[in-house]
């Protein structure tokens, strides 16, 4: 059986004497929806950094697309080639402000693929068009909503052509009005077959649009399984009790 496109096993991680991964195992297959859930502070975001390598572990083992991410001689090309494969969206936009929206898209194809101006554009005005953007193409970051702008920078993420696309809760800084046209990008992508790993707050959107749901809690998974399944049923206190304070919020 082939291995799937992210894979991570016995994954310790700590912050100084703060221990926030507890030795977590697991896996996305390919055009899975994986959501990770759990309360602020539970390891959530710093397992979906460590599966780019913005953050590297103390112990265990990530493979992502083929390429073991925690090999102590990983060299600059094997994590150049592998974060080439992966997209990641964060809680905040990160957009050049002094860069106009299509700029922002083909910078990156132009600098780290090698791609031509006129090939990247091309596919700025694309991705644009699929994010329902292509009227702001020559707008600036300080002339766009919140909600825009988090579709400018999945855009973004999208003219690199992943394999699988990180978010890192990235409806949080949202007005709640804005939160629907970001998630519904989002499903699309899901529809289209996309992997992808979702750090989330929207347990409905978890629910109808993951595969499977992993619930973390102080550094360990404490619940995983069918979406659906263990966010209608959930079998331990803990998850019930987050489930029920998640609905209160």
């Amino acid at each position: 059986m082939s291995t799937p496109p992210v894979l991570f096993e016995h994954v310790e991680k700590y912050y100084g004497p703060l221990h926030v991964l507890k030795g977590i195992s697991g896996h996305v297959d390919r055009a899975e929806v994986l959501a990770v859930i759990g309360s602020s502070g539970c390891g959530k975001s710093t397992l979906l950094r460590c599966l780019n390598r913005l953050e590297t572990i103390n112990q265990g083992r990530i493979v992502v697309t083929g390429i073991e991410l925690s090999q102590p001689a990983l060299t600059r090309k094997q994590l150049r080639d592998v974060r080439s494969q992966i997209g990641m969206v964060f809680q905040q936009f990160n957009l050049f402000p002094h860069l106009s929206v299509l700029d922002n898209l083909t910078l990156a194809p132009q600098q780290v693929l090698n791609r031509s101006k006129q090939e990247s554009q091309e596919r700025a005005r694309f991705y644009l068009e699929q994010v329902g953007l292509a009227e702001k193409i020559d707008a600036y970051p300080d002339q766009l909503s919140g909600g825009q702008k988090q579709r400018v920078a999945i855009a973004r993420s999208l003219c690199m052509e992943p394999q699988i696309m990180l978010f890192d809760e990235p409806t949080s800084a949202l007005d709640p009005e804005l939160v629907g046209e970001v998630l519904e990008v989002m499903q699309q992508l899901a529809d289209k077959g996309m992997t992808m790993v979702v750090v989330t707050h929207e347990i409905q959107f978890a629910r109808d649009v993951a595969n499977r749901v992993l619930f973390l809690d102080q550094g360990l998974i404490v619940e995983e399984g069918p979406a659906r399944e263990v966010l209608t049923n959930p079998q331990s206190d803990r998850l019930h009790t987050f489930l029920r304070r998640m609905r209160q919020a």
